[in-house]
């Protein structure tokens, strides 16, 4: 299957989603999306208490080679059964999801592009950057109003680990980008040039050889 991949990286609140979810209304049943953050490791034999207090922003918190496999398998035209995390437990929950082969799979999460076998993956690299205020605001109102988690614990795990690891993993990371993206979906300019350019691949995939 002639399949574009391609990877939404940034730190956290910086505008992956929205600008996967601008992608998704505009392309419709040919797109396709892999959150990293579904692919976080399973904990068997922790307590809540001991899985709460993981490092969830460390490239080692991922089963990224599965993420791999998974990618490949898309790429070869196989549907596969992606995992989902359930943020509520710190853990992930029995439940799966299929995802059909489309002609564009976008990958998304924080660290896509700190994995080599991952990133060389990917025909189209994208890091939205975002200032750091900005960012935090985000993440706090997501995570005390969907996530159900208290403002206090919120703002603990941005300063012993979110904001550690984005500094040393995250960040770094950008210079792997094609295309740096400021705000997000947001930026209209930055969205065009990247509709146009999926939208050349999707006419494209659908010519007959």
């Amino acid at each position: 299957m002639n399949t574009m991949i391609i990877g939404i990286a940034g730190g956290t609140g910086s505008g992956k989603t929205t600008l996967t979810r601008r992608l998704q209304d505009a392309f419709g049943d040919d797109v396709s999306v892999v959150y990293h953050d579904n692919y976080y490791k399973k904990h068997v034999g922790l307590s809540y208490e001991q899985r709460a207090a993981l490092n969830y922003d460390h490239p080692d918190s991922f089963d990224t080679a599965l993420l791999v496999d998974d990618l490949r398998r898309l790429t070869a035209g196989e549907a596969i059964r992606c995992p989902v995390y359930d943020y509520t437990i710190h853990n992930r929950s029995e439940e799966t999801v299929e995802v059909r082969p489309t002609k564009v799979v976008i990958v998304e999460g924080i660290l896509i592009f700190e994995n080599k076998a991952l990133r060389n993956l990917m025909d189209v690299k994208i890091f939205v950057d975002t200032d750091a205020d900005v960012r935090i605001l985000r993440r706090i109102l997501r995570d005390v109003k969907e996530r159900g988690r208290s403002l206090d614990s919120v703002i603990s795990q941005y300063l012993t680990t979110v904001k550690p690891m984005h500094e040393q993993f995250v960040q770094p990371s950008r210079q792997h980008a094609d295309i740096v993206v400021l705000e997000g979906g947001h930026n209209l300019v930055a969205l065009d040039m990247i509709v146009q350019r999926v939208r050349s691949h999707i006419d494209s995939a659908g010519r007959p050889v």
